[in-house]
């Protein structure tokens, strides 16, 4: 990443951002495409920075969009004085629309990059009007998508998280959101209100730290004092936060405020938000040992997971057990060597927690393969023996053609 300085005062009010704001480590402050709806808006995002950054090549994506345009309003034989005072919106810099207009969010075809810009944005949103809809619109996306093909939302994101640093933040908040659906519907059979609720607190469980949250992940130094203090009353922070956003329901803010706190035992006996806080407590343990950081490497998914299977006292959480039915041992997205000494990617959830469907990706002599080859881990000649971290991984992954093995859902007994 090339980074450049920009004026603060040449950023337009009211217009969609032509490129990516960035502090002066990288860490996203405001996507591509975002608005800045006002001044104030935009001192929260500077915060107390005297600088902002840009990186080369999106500017230089920018001029080249922005000459084409003026290009094409003069074959047009435009009046030179609406020429000149012409602007560049997000579709002339390829959005999330697609040549018949429609939004890409909305189709079947999931964007996850897209996503995570809207995570991030949204967990940044310091206006109650348009927190809310940024909110409610991820949410029906993540839920859709986990509903009609869970195995591909999975693998995405767990790819995502564990091949990455950038956007932490968002794209943590949306698997611990989509792991908690799951177990909620899959497994633990809560009311769907519940499990609305629920996704949408662990979506918002960080968001008085997401800054901080991100810049942990590129950071190689142990946090600071000032930095542990901020990390130990996020939870509380979080709920101001989200009061002053103009939510208002007690479970949810209940979940938040209490999602770091260690309270083994069964759910049965516990409030609505309490069960909702314990269950968002292991998946988020789950998903912060999946994802990398600059001072560490990640564990394993089948490591993470086995580490939230039990409780502060050793013992299986019911929790815990529940995500485990819900995601498997082996997850989509994760690395498995089999019986035969290939390598694979896990690309769909099997009858149980340690038999999936995977897709050979290196043969048993080391080298890689071209066309994907299809595993059944439930037969013996093709179980799983070990996990494999991703960092060991050296074949470049195509993401579009191992999401298409993730269609269509296995039976599950559950």
């Amino acid at each position: 990443m090339n980074l450049v300085t920009i004026n603060i005062d040449s950023i337009c009010i009211g217009q969609p951002l032509p490129f990516s704001l960035r502090d002066e480590g990288g860490v996203l402050l405001a996507h591509k495409g975002y608005v800045v709806n006002s001044r104030g808006e935009l001192e929260l995002v500077v915060g107390r920075r005297d600088k902002l950054f840009i990186d080369v090549a999106e500017s230089e994506s920018h001029r080249r969009a922005y000459v084409g345009k003026l290009h094409s309003l003069v074959r047009e034989d435009r009046p030179l004085g609406y020429i000149a005072g012409a602007q560049m919106l997000s579709s002339d810099l390829g959005s999330s629309r697609d040549t018949r207009g429609n939004d890409s969010t909305d189709t079947d075809t999931p964007d996850w990059l897209d996503m995570q810009a809207q995570a991030h944005a949204m967990l940044r949103d310091s206006n109650p009007a348009s927190f809310r809809i940024r909110l409610e619109k991820l949410q029906a996306q993540l839920a859709r998508h986990a509903r009609s093909n869970p195995d591909g939302t999975l693998f995405a994101l767990i790819h995502l998280s564990s091949s990455e640093l950038q956007l932490y933040s968002a794209t943590h908040a949306m698997l611990v959101s989509v792991m908690c659906g799951l177990a909620a519907r899959e497994v633990l059979k809560w009311p769907a209100e519940l499990e609305a609720t629920l996704c949408n607190a662990a979506l918002t469980m960080n968001i008085g730290m997401t800054e901080l949250q991100d810049r942990l992940a590129l950071q190689k130094e142990a946090p600071s004092a000032e930095q542990r203090h901020q990390i130990d009353q996020h939870a509380a922070c979080s709920v101001r936060l989200l009061g002053q956003l103009g939510v208002t329901e007690p479970c949810w803010l209940e979940a938040v405020l209490d999602h770091h706190t260690k309270t083994p035992g069964p759910l049965a006996a516990r409030a609505p938000g309490q069960r909702m806080a314990r269950l968002i407590q292991r998946a988020d343990m789950f998903a912060a040992r999946l994802a990398p950081r600059a001072s560490r490497a990640p564990e394993s998914p089948a490591s993470a997971m086995q580490a939230s299977y039990f409780d502060e006292n050793r013992q299986i959480d019911e929790a815990g057990a529940a995500l485990i039915k819900a995601v498997g041992i082996y997850s989509p997205g994760s690395f498995v060597r089999l019986n035969t000494d290939e390598i694979a990617v896990v690309v769909k959830r099997g009858a149980n927690t340690t038999t999936p469907r995977v897709a050979v990706l290196v043969n048993r002599n080391g080298m890689p393969i071209g066309e994907l080859i299809v595993r059944d881990t439930s037969q013996g000649e093709f179980r799983i023996v070990a996990s494999v971290a991703a960092r060991n991984i050296k074949v470049k992954i195509n993401l579009e053609r191992l999401l298409a093995l993730t269609r269509g859902t296995p039976e599950r007994p559950w």
